[in-house]
């Protein structure tokens, strides 16, 4: 992708994000509320739909410049986590739904007109252990009947559409364990109060999250996405892209908080001169500036793979890990060097640390990620 068009691409953001200063989302934090103006707003602009192609309303871009704005929305001090599986779910639909599904949706999902924000993946029983999971979907003449329960499902209640995972055959009847695992898009909007009942979860950050119940969800057996049974290679390569997305998300908060740590430090005067002079100050800043950059390289590498339609496993979820850890030291040295003001709202950093503390942990843990990197690029024993 020409780097003229994805500067373009990031300016754009910039000047976007500048409407939605730290205020703005301290008051969405206090209340809990979910950014709609914000996701209006890059809706409006283009930007959710850059990976929709041409001939169904989107721009049709790569990876890399979803990327880019993901990287830039956090840079600037917003939060993309609100909107962001939009885009990594839409590969789920776009290379394995129907043309009718495709025709469908993805032009009004690239309006704006629908929604689709939530992955019902993970339950609470089977965790990351994603081929153990026990919502079914039992087909009955031209429906399918479903049953069970998501856990940290989040943006259920602002989505209209979800990816649903479900189990179309017994795991004590197929040979494989990811086998007999279906996928489904389920119109959200017909589902709710129908058998499908959303419970908010409240946690330590804003993230609309939620679990959800499924008992007796009728949908329309055309709501199968591509063949029964094989949904779970369906969702690696969304996943892929989720981890290589939020490794960008994390890259920018990184930026962040290494931009707000620096400029704090040469204005802020303790015994007559900026702290920033200290070196004990000054290391760990510089320290996380180095982790940051070499993070970068490795979404870098794992962007221009996936858009290559190469194999990228290892290296998305290096990439997300190695980003994740940049920004939480990252964020570990701008609220230090803040003092008691990094646990201030006004200042944002508090919010910041909290939201990025989350992708060590979602969307896959770090150790799960090192258990990949043993098996599958060292030879190592599995280990579960």
């Amino acid at each position: 992708m020409d780097v003229g068009v994805i500067d373009q691409i990031r300016q754009t953001v910039v000047q976007l994000c500048r409407d939605y200063p730290g205020t703005y989302w301290q008051e969405k934090d206090r209340e809990r509320a979910y950014p709609t103006e914000f996701v209006n707003a890059l809706t409006e602009a283009g930007l959710l739909s850059s990976l929709i192609p041409e001939e169904y309303g989107g721009a049709g871009l790569p990876l890399s410049v979803a990327s880019a704005i993901l990287e830039e929305i956090h840079a600037q001090g917003c939060n993309g986590a609100a909107c962001h599986a939009q885009m990594y779910t839409m590969g789920t639909l776009l290379r394995h739904g129907s043309e009718v599904q495709r025709r469908e949706f993805l032009p009004k999902i690239a309006t704006g007109e629908l929604r689709l924000q939530a992955f019902g993946v993970t339950e609470p029983t089977a965790g990351t252990d994603t081929t153990s999971i026990s919502t079914d979907a039992v087909r009955d003449g031209d429906e399918y009947v479903i049953n069970g329960q998501k856990v940290w499902t989040s943006r259920a209640e602002y989505s209209d559409l979800m990816i649903l995972l479900a189990r179309t055959t017994p795991k004590e009847d197929v040979k494989k364990k990811s086998d007999g695992l279906s996928v489904f898009l389920v119109d959200m909007r017909k589902a709710v109060g129908n058998g499908m009942t959303i419970r908010p979860i409240r946690t330590m950050i804003n993230h609309a999250t939620t679990e959800v119940f499924f008992d007796d969800l009728r949908i329309p057996a055309d709501s199968l996405i591509g063949e029964e049974g094989k949904g779970f290679k369906y969702i690696l390569t969304g996943m892929n892209a989720e981890r290589i997305l939020i490794a960008s998300e994390c890259i920018g908060d990184a930026r962040w908080f290494i931009e707000t740590a620096s400029n704090y430090v040469r204005d802020r005067k303790v015994f007559g001169r900026p702290i920033g002079q200290n070196q004990g100050v000054q290391f760990p800043i510089a320290r996380s500036y180095a982790q940051m950059q070499a993070a970068k390289l490795m979404v870098e590498r794992a962007f221009e793979l996936y858009d290559a339609g190469e194999p990228c496993g290892a290296e998305a979820n290096m990439c997300k890990m190695l980003a994740s850890e940049a920004s939480w030291a990252a964020g570990e040295a701008c609220l230090q060097s803040h003092g008691g003001f990094g646990f201030a709202e006004e200042y944002d950093v508090e919010r910041k640390f909290r939201e990025t503390r989350l992708y060590q942990i979602a969307p896959i843990s770090t150790n799960l990620i090192l258990s990949f990197i043993a098996e599958h690029e060292l030879d190592l024993p599995r280990s579960y």
